[in-house]
């Protein structure tokens, strides 16, 4: 997704941050349904380790997916909140490759 919107002209740091927010109200409900429907095993004995388990691993994986993921693209990838620095980036990149030659 991001990187479709960023060969479609869009900044790579908006595209990342458009690609964060098209995805939270998915993961977000998947998230949410999940645990409220674990909520009526924490009442079992038997099976409320495997609840909570469960949650937390929701919980933990919904973090991972809205923050670290984002960032680790954004790092990966070399992109800067600030377009023109990336933009310089850039051509600077392509100047040494044009030199080599």
């Amino acid at each position: 997704m991001v990187s479709n919107e960023i060969r479609g002209g869009l900044a790579p740091y908006q595209a990342i941050l458009d690609g964060s927010v098209a995805k939270l109200h998915p993961v977000l409900m998947v998230a949410i349904t999940t645990v409220l429907g674990m909520i009526t095993l924490l009442q079992d004995a038997f099976f409320a380790s495997m609840a909570v388990a469960l949650m937390f691993g929701l919980l933990f994986a919904y973090v991972l997916t809205m923050i670290v993921v984002p960032v680790l693209y954004a790092i990966f990838f070399k992109i800067d909140e600030n377009p023109a620095a990336a933009q310089t980036s850039h051509e600077t990149k392509i100047m040494s490759q044009e030199e080599e030659l």
